[in-house]
């Protein structure tokens, strides 16, 4: 089937959750809480999906200061849709909007993590993370 490719983020919420519970990614993202969906996706500064016809079939998410780096915090395609090069056309349709000379930084789910060296991504040894409720001491 013909995949449309779309660049923005004004978009339906339920397509969106529905997507996230048709593949791993939903089980790391605030499904249950539709607010906070619908603000990442507003406050999200590039966003760029897939459709088969009216089905959400994937999504990329991107936060960036357009200048220097670009954060893609979320790659979902639907679990039925995978192994048809729709993660990497998000990919490059992401990296297309950004330009050259950005980098591009993501946290692997750990299911996932062999799937982005073979887009180009190399693994950076130092990544941190402060968890929801931590204390910064």
């Amino acid at each position: 089937m013909f995949v449309d490719y779309r660049t923005g983020g004004d978009l339906p919420l339920d397509p969106v959750i529905d997507l996230y519970r048709s593949c791993s990614l939903g089980a790391r993202r605030p499904i249950e809480r539709p607010r906070d969906m619908a603000d990442m996706l507003r406050n999200a500064d590039l966003v760029v999906t897939a459709w088969e016809g009216d089905t959400l079939v994937g999504i990329a998410r991107t936060l960036t200061d357009f200048a220097y780096v670009a954060y893609l915090s979320d790659l979902a395609v639907r679990e039925t849709c995978q192994r048809r090069g729709i993660g990497r056309e998000l990919v490059r349709r992401t990296r297309e909007q950004l330009g050259p000379n950005l980098m591009l930084v993501l946290l692997a789910a750990p299911e996932a993590a062999g799937y982005y060296p073979r887009l180009g991504f190399e693994q950076h040894p130092s990544a941190w993370v402060v968890r929801p409720g931590a204390d910064i001491t």
